[in-house]
């Protein structure tokens, strides 16, 4: 069975700012782990690593463009919950196609789905 195109990418965890509104960190929201954030402004937070120039999430583990994995997937910010892959709901996400650019990796393309591979 193929894996999700995205454990083998990981360029928008690498790319972009990963911003929450600092409530997300409650336990009765996602429960992002606080020490994992930093604060932006009074009711904003980001991810520790992808407020700088060359960001990468602290929670991103592994080799962008081979293979990754987040380690707070089940806690994770909901910005990270909305961003969906190009063609993940059968459209394109230019800001998917931007972050795998700038690390290399052409646009993913309906076919690098499991689904329309038939598995």
């Amino acid at each position: 069975m193929s894996k999700h195109p995205c454990l083998s990418c990981g360029a928008c965890c690498a790319f972009f700012r990963v911003s929450l509104h600092w409530l997300e960190t409650s336990a009765e929201s996602y429960g992002v782990p606080l020490a994992l954030t930093e604060r932006v402004s009074p009711h904003q937070n980001s991810m520790l690593g992808t407020g700088h120039a060359n960001p990468s999430c602290i929670s991103l583990k592994g080799i962008v463009g081979e293979s990754v994995s987040c380690t707070i997937y089940e806690n994770r910010p909901g910005s990270c919950r909305s961003f969906s892959a190009s063609y993940e709901d059968g459209t394109v996400n230019s800001r998917c196609a931007v972050a795998r650019l700038s690390k290399g990796l052409g646009p993913l393309q309906p076919s690098d789905w499991p689904a329309a591979n038939g598995t």
